[in-house]
């Protein structure tokens, strides 16, 4: 069992984004892969978080929709084109993010004629909210 001291600092130690190591050597690091301040996140007194995969074959387009709230996508593997309404095309490709904004319209593709698109999606929103809306 842990002391009160070691339990304390632990708990700082995650408040401010340190987590501790089993061993003595040091400390867990965390690495920011990205970050931005957005608008229109959901202001209710409860959010539902979702994280979801997706995988685009060769060629494969989402439908046209848009989103209620912010959507990021992290992009794991290949590219992912997105083309929104009045703004230039948009790719992401492996090991970077995008905030898709709320309330614009777009359609995404994977453009390439032979690797697949996979992506971690994350999106917070009203609960039961439809993660997309066709238009």
């Amino acid at each position: 069992m842990q002391n009160t001291a070691d339990t304390r600092a632990a708990i700082a130690g995650l408040a401010i984004g340190v987590t501790t190591s089993a061993r003595k050597t040091g400390a867990a690091k965390l690495t920011p892969l990205f970050r931005e301040t957005v608008a229109g996140m959901p202001t209710s007194a409860e959010q539902e978080i979702r994280v979801l995969f997706a995988t685009l074959e060769p060629g494969d387009r989402t439908p046209y929709h848009s989103h209620r709230f912010p959507v990021t996508v992290y992009i794991l593997t290949g590219a992912f084109t997105l083309e929104l309404d009045d703004r230039p095309p948009v790719t992401i490709r492996a090991g970077e993010a995008f905030v898709e904004p709320a309330g614009v319209r777009m359609t995404g593709r994977n453009l390439d004629a032979e690797q697949p698109t996979s992506m971690a999606i994350f999106y917070v929103c009203n609960p039961d909210t439809p993660f997309a809306d066709p238009v």
